[in-house]
């Protein structure tokens, strides 16, 4: 009979688990040893592992359905925990496996022993169990891919002690067949239509499985019949877009330009989406952003059917064939002279691929990336949905080996890249066919933003040290050629359309380092406060335009 972690591999590979992310030790070892005994299960080693989970995140967005990490105990789970935790706010579908000693060793306590299922419970809230006899593990296995598949997609953790790996008797199991999502029942679907049908200003927050295009199409009927507004998350997890799609407006990160999109509303339908807050607290500002007085009402949880439930309501509004708004064709042209933020994404907007992956980690340099962007061919949006930072590298690894027809377009922040910087050796291992975009502007620019909003006294030089990423400057150039990866830095508009032109037309990875000055500093950043406590006591057409003008 095959040994437990033998068994194991046989068993994710029938239920259709293609890939392992990994970053293995002693523990893991003869898991590691069983790959080659497996020829359907891809292997791909990541230096960190935040990297091996961040890549797993960015391929079920992409595939739709999970691959494995292999993780080395509870160390190795807390490095890789912020990119499980983007990975649970985006319910992206993770098998995530963690090593363990082996079962009479961990009352010894040994230098490396921790309280794993703790650590997990973090970002596994819905599944963390440890397998506690070779005979069971495939069985646990099993349990964990459907939690983590189901509706909402979850980081399903399943901890292998070593000696249930080395055991033998181990017995590959079948994964059962996934029960079919319920879509919202006929009397919720009357009751939004009616609410719909009685005038107001209203609107349709989208989430998560309603971004994709039939979810789109059928929200953009039930706008098109009722007049009502729609909106998609802050930080979607995979938001289809460019010509030919129904466009859609995401809610501003910042909560004043947020209160400005949802000032007068009445009426807000949830469709796998929860109502929008402030990103963070902040002194005299409220954290929940609708207006008071508006209805909230949900059309489709995290657990239902999206898409069916935006089908339903179009047809119970008779808009089940009317036709949509679409987004019209456009480039913006391309930019000249000294480089800018506003310039690389201009210049994106030009250039972008047919059926890009767009990856947008670009934090304030990215701001004008979605109006330049709007027109281009039809591309996937990946966003950084829990927040925390180094999400975008790890994920251009993972939706490239998802869909590797299809070119990749990852748009990071420096200090963003420096938390996953070992995603280039893998990009040049795998030999990946991403193109890394840095902004280069030797700062943590949000920071210098938030230090504004937040009220902070007698800011002096040893704060704003703790924000300034000068002295040294990275050069991302030569560190992507040190990890394999072809480099080039430019600081005009004509030097990064030539070095994206090239990029885009080889194959392999390639990273362009954009040296450009800070999006928001100097008079624009002093004055952004000023500007944001004044919006609620303007005329609102006037603060739409300025909103469009600060975040268009």
């Amino acid at each position: 009979m095959p040994n437990g972690a033998q068994a194991l591999m046989q068993t994710l590979a029938d239920a259709g688990v293609e890939v392992c992310f990994s970053n293995p030790g002693t523990s893991e070892m003869h898991f590691v040893a069983a790959l080659d005994g497996e020829p359907r299960l891809r292997a791909v080693l990541a230096l960190f592992e935040g990297v091996a989970t961040g890549a797993a995140d960015g391929y079920a967005r992409m595939a739709g359905k999970p691959a494995a990490t292999l993780l080395h105990l509870g160390c190795g789970l807390g490095n890789g925990l912020a990119n499980l935790h983007n990975a649970r706010k985006g319910k992206v579908p993770i098998l995530n496996i963690v090593g363990d000693h082996a079962t009479y060793h961990v009352p010894l306590d040994a230098q490396l022993q921790s309280d794993i299922e703790t650590v997990a419970r973090n970002v596994s809230p819905g599944f963390v169990r440890t397998s506690k006899a070779t005979a069971e593990l495939c069985r646990d296995a099993v349990d964990a891919i459907a939690a983590a598949r189901g509706l909402p997609g979850q980081v399903a953790t399943l901890i292998l002690p070593a000696d249930v790996s080395w055991g033998d008797g181990g017995v590959p199991c079948a994964l059962p067949p996934a029960a079919s999502p319920q879509a919202a029942d006929a009397a919720t679907v009357a009751a939004i239509a009616q609410v719909l049908r009685g005038g107001g200003k209203t609107a349709l927050l989208l989430g998560c499985t309603a971004l994709r295009e039939p979810g789109l199409l059928a929200a953009a009927r039930v706008a098109a019949a009722s007049g009502a507004k729609l909106f998609c998350e802050v930080f979607p997890t995979r938001l289809e877009r460019g010509a030919g799609l129904p466009a859609i407006e995401r809610i501003a990160y910042l909560a004043e330009l947020a209160g400005v999109q949802l000032a007068g509303l009445e009426h807000l339908i949830l469709v796998d989406a929860k109502p929008p807050v402030s990103f963070f607290a902040y002194p005299g500002k409220p954290s929940e952003l609708l207006p008071n007085g508006c209805t909230v009402y949900t059309l489709a949880t995290p657990a239902q059917d999206a898409v069916a439930g935006l089908q339903a309501l179009a047809a119970a509004l008779g808009a089940a064939q009317a036709q949509p708004a679409l987004q019209a064709a456009a480039r913006p042209a391309r930019p000249r002279g000294r480089l800018t933020a506003p310039k690389v994404c201009k210049a994106i907007g030009h250039l972008l691929p047919e059926r890009a992956i767009v990856i947008d980690e670009a934090i304030t340099s990215g701001l004008l990336l979605g109006a330049m962007t709007a027109g281009c061919p039809r591309h996937d949006l990946l966003t950084l949905t829990g927040g925390a930072i180094g999400q975008g590298l790890p994920n251009a690894i993972g939706a490239a080996i998802a869909c590797p027809d299809r070119p990749v377009l990852a748009l990071i922040g420096d200090g963003s890249a420096m938390y996953t910087i070992q995603s280039l050796w893998t990009l040049a291992r795998e030999r990946l066919d991403v193109t890394v975009v840095i902004f280069n502007n030797a700062a943590y620019s949000v920071l210098n933003v938030e230090l504004e909003r937040v009220g902070a006294q007698r800011i002096g030089p040893k704060a704003r040290s703790q924000l300034d990423l000068h002295g040294p400057v990275l050069d991302f150039a030569r560190l992507a050629q040190g990890m394999g990866v072809h480099a080039a830095r430019a600081d005009t508009a004509e030097a990064f359309c030539a070095a994206l032109d090239y990029a885009l037309a080889q194959p392999g990875p390639h990273l362009i380092e954009a040296v450009v000055p800070e999006a928001l500093a100097g008079a624009k950043r002093r004055i952004l406060p000023w500007l944001l406590r004044a919006l609620p006591s303007l005329p609102p057409g006037l603060a739409r335009a300025l909103k469009g003008k600060l975040a268009p």
